[in-house]
């Protein structure tokens, strides 16, 4: 391989881009490659190996094929109500369960109608819901014929979901206390709405000095730089290393440290991490439990714990700090449902968030009850997880909130299916795979990585000035360092390989860090890209030997 064909300089001013804009150009390089290899009657036989992207190439199908057979029966249950060509009515729920069973015997060839059957009675059984009342939800939610009531969420789906956090997020061992939910479309809304609400509140004001555990999903970095809200940020960066010169991502003592100063009032972390992909360890928990319990007692946390099912026995920190936590989850990765635009908040009952809202200055008071006052004779009373969801529809449309029926729907089947043994088998295949893809990506580059028991795998960061060290010493690492821009080698693999990558200094990682995907291209793509990243540190070391090197 040779250097790139773009200018050093060109490759420092892109680099100030966003990875996920930055990762526009390396597609670019990476079709033009593609278009440039030779094939038969003019198709290339080349393909481009986009391990940027973060969707993931599996899709769980038993939950959606409840799904469809419940809309079958749920349509059934409108014409049954009123027909008129293609006009129906509202379902009932009289009698629901006893109608059920009788079109689940009538149609056992209908894909889905076991499972959905089977997540009905784990339903009923385990969160003792009314037959009736949860199939009447579940039909009306899928054929979406009504608002969203309660707007936060349905009263069974809360239930359920609720039960799945505590299963799978804090490994069944779940604080006292009632967790509420508020469904969101996905994550990427929970984040907007969480920073939108505290801003309106008065609980963060523009300026403030909040925390970040880095390397993080770069919208935790971009979000605070915007106008609206100009944070002053600390980081708490994961810089530790083994013994063999290994970057481990874990945080060191004095970094989480930074916590506790009173003036940070608010943390944010992605647990396991992005890129890194690995649970925080409970060194770090139980130092941040410290932290609260004496130095920064209302520090608030939000956690974005997405990728806890890839880890077994996940415990959030929203299970060891519920008082001060703000979790978000979304069924994206785990259950390949990118599209549907699936996620929570959740917030315990008992928080210091509503205690710092009843704390505020009179004149704040005053300001919030002219903000909520449509929707309460008492809007001091309104809490902070229903202040979200009013914020999410600029009050006025409070009434008309929530995240659409038939979501919520899918929502609740994915987390009944979680709970069956099927949807066990299921976790286990997909955290197999991203597991083999690491392996395959190692193989083929060569690099090491620290053996870490709480390693997700959904993404891998290697730092590639650490490698260099590793590998040919420092002084090899000095030479890249001096000679090319960080970014470097990912538009060399674009141009010259078709390998699209991202910059792991774009998630506030080392700058020589990379950021690989491991859940969206073929097992043995792993393979091929990690032979092309050895062959990119054989020309760089083959530079460097040329200009003198040893």
């Amino acid at each position: 391989m040779s250097k790139p064909s773009i200018s050093r300089e060109e490759i420092k001013r892109l680099s100030r881009l966003s990875p996920f804009e930055l990762k526009g150009e390396f597609i670019k390089l990476a079709e033009q490659y593609q278009a440039d290899q030779p094939g038969q009657k003019g198709k290339t036989t080349a393909h481009m190996l986009n391990a940027g992207r973060g969707n993931p190439n599996w899709v769980c199908t038993g939950p959606r094929e409840a799904m469809l057979a419940l809309g079958h029966f749920a349509l059934s249950e409108s014409r049954r109500v009123w027909t008129a060509d293609n006009l129906g009515g509202m379902p009932e729920q009289d009698g629901i369960s006893g109608r059920y069973d009788h079109f689940a015997r009538s149609h056992p060839e209908l894909p889905g109608i076991d499972l959905l059957t089977a997540c009905v009675s784990l339903a009923v059984d385990r969160f003792d819901l009314d037959r009736d009342a949860f199939l009447h939800e579940l039909a009306d939610a899928s054929i979406g014929d009504n608002y969203p009531v309660p707007d936060r969420m349905l009263t069974g789906a809360e239930q359920i979901v609720t039960g799945y956090l505590h299963d799978e997020l804090m490994d069944r061992r779940p604080p006292e206390g009632d967790l509420d939910l508020f469904a969101t479309e996905g994550g990427t809304a929970a984040m907007c709405y969480i920073f939108d609400s505290l801003m309106k509140n008065g609980i963060l004001h523009k300026g403030d000095k909040i925390a970040l555990m880095v390397p993080v999903f770069t919208p935790y970095i971009e979000i605070p730089e915007l106008d609206t809200y100009e944070f002053d940020v600390v980081t708490v960066e994961a810089s530790s290393f083994a013994e063999a010169g290994v970057r481990e991502w874990r945080y060191p003592t004095e970094e989480v440290a930074k916590l506790a100063d009173p003036a940070v009032k608010l943390v944010c972390l992605v647990n396991p991490s992005n890129p890194p992909s690995l649970a925080l360890s409970q060194r770090v928990t139980d130092q941040i439990k410290s932290i609260v319990a004496t130095d920064n007692p209302n520090l608030i946390i939000v956690t974005d714990d997405v990728y806890g099912t890839f880890v077994n026995h996940f415990r959030s920190i929203a299970a060891d700090l519920p008082r001060n936590t703000l979790l978000v989850y979304s069924y994206s990765k785990h259950y390949g449902c990118t599209g549907h635009r699936l996620g929570v908040i959740g917030l315990q009952r008992d928080n210091v968030i509503d205690d710092a809202l009843a704390a505020l200055p009179q004149a704040d008071k005053d300001r919030l009850a002219k903000r909520y006052g449509s929707l309460s004779l008492d809007p001091g009373s309104i809490r902070f997880i229903d202040r979200l969801v009013a914020d999410s529809r600029q009050v006025a449309l409070n009434h008309t909130a929530g995240l659409s029926l038939p979501q919520q729907a899918q929502l609740t089947l994915f987390s009944l299916f979680a709970l069956l043994p099927e949807g066990k088998a299921y976790k286990a295949k997909v955290q197999a795979i991203v597991q083999q893809r690491l392996a395959l990506l190692l193989e083929g580059s060569g690099m090491k990585i620290s053996d870490d028991p709480q390693r997700a795998g959904y993404y891998i960061e290697l730092d590639l000035l650490a490698e260099a060290e590793r590998t040919s010493g420092p002084e090899f690492a000095a030479f890249l360092q001096k000679n090319y821009e960080p970014t470097e080698p990912l538009f060399r693999l674009a141009e010259q390989t078709g390998v699209v990558l991202l910059n792991g200094g774009g998630f506030d990682g080392p700058q020589w860090s990379v950021r690989v995907s491991l859940a969206n291209l073929d097992d043995l793509d792993y393979l091929k890209i990690g032979h092309h990243l050895k062959a990119i540190f054989d020309d760089y070391r083959a530079e460097w030997q040329a200009a003198g090197g040893k």
